[in-house]
């Protein structure tokens, strides 16, 4: 088991955005979002590397998304 957890700075855009992907069942992989003191913390836990390695692409992109977004309407 392989666990990850990344840490943001979020006012809760990047929380709300994930939320419905966390939800969503990946193949061997289980992922929780936690928003706490304006962080948002994403844990991914996975069966193995090739699993862990295509869950944080998906969500990285998901993050930089939504960030890309933040900027264009700001």
């Amino acid at each position: 088991m392989i666990v990850a957890t990344l840490s943001a700075d979020d006012d809760g855009t990047i929380a709300s955005s994930l939320r419905p992907e966390a939800e969503r069942s990946l193949p061997r992989t289980e992922t929780t979002i936690a928003q706490t003191k304006g962080k948002t913390i994403l844990k991914v836990t996975a069966s193995d590397v090739s699993a862990m390695r295509a869950a944080l692409n998906s969500y990285l992109a998901f993050i930089r998304v939504t960030e890309d977004i933040g900027k264009l309407t700001r």
